[in-house]
């Protein structure tokens, strides 16, 4: 049967909780997908990548639950996967970048303009990301969400960022009362929990903050079509040669 594996950062300082997430959403995942094998791992929890390697065979997908297309997706995870006995593993492009998710985020934000009775012209979305100082990834994919919510209609779009400008804190400031806050983050760790709205509590933020995109029921849908048409793919590339 075709193996999957969502792996995830996870959270260094407090592992348990991401990998239990990461856990729930590859079980839902698995549901949809009864004649595969899916599993989990972070990469922040020692050994958890192996053995999610070890049990699931030496070849499989590996779906990356990040935002952005960097050196993470790129160079770091298939080198761990290299380092945990999967050689054969193929790295699919991130959970930020699919264009069923981007499309995703847009629907999120109109369900929640229109449960506040408003039109997507008159409401303005703060796209709140991780961002990084050290890479430009992030802040592209970010930047490029930002101006599909634009053009979907919405009449004040920006992105801003935890680890890089502009703060959070610093944009919020600017956005007027009943303004919507959509986390582009995959899962709910500290900085959704706790950066995010301490950044929103010092600019005085008078809107709603929405859960972040990965926690929205229609993920693990995204997530099996996503798998589904990486072994689709693969098979059309295969009798084509």
């Amino acid at each position: 049967m075709p193996a999957a594996l969502i792996i995830s950062h996870g959270q260094p300082s407090d592992p348990a909780p991401a990998e239990a997430e990461i856990a729930a959403l590859a079980a839902r995942v698995q549901a949809l997908l009864p004649d595969w094998h899916v599993a989990s791992a972070t990469l922040a929890s020692p050994g958890a990548l192996a053995a999610a390697v070890a049990k699931a065979g030496p070849a499989g997908l590996a779906y990356p639950l990040f935002m952005a297309d960097g050196w993470f997706t790129r160079d770091h995870l298939p080198a761990r996967l290299a380092e945990a006995g999967g050689t054969g593993w193929r790295v699919l492009a991130p959970f930020g970048v699919d264009d069923a998710v981007q499309r995703l985020v847009i629907s999120i934000a109109r369900e929640a303009a229109q449960a506040q009775g408003r039109a997507a012209a008159v409401t303005s979305v703060l796209l709140a990301a991780h961002g990084s100082f050290r890479s430009p990834a992030p802040a592209r994919v970010a930047n490029a969400m930002a101006s599909r919510l634009e053009t979907a209609g919405f009449g004040r779009v920006e992105a801003a960022f935890i680890d890089q400008t502009p703060r959070i804190a610093q944009a919020a400031a600017g956005f007027p009362a009943g303004s919507l806050v959509l986390p582009f983050f995959a899962a709910k760790g500290g900085h959704v929990v706790d950066d995010l709205p301490a950044a929103l509590s010092e600019a005085g933020f008078a809107g709603t903050l929405l859960d972040p995109v990965g926690l929205d029921p229609r993920v693990p849908a995204l997530i099996a079509a996503a798998l589904q048409r990486a072994v689709a793919q693969a098979t059309r590339s295969s009798t084509s040669t």
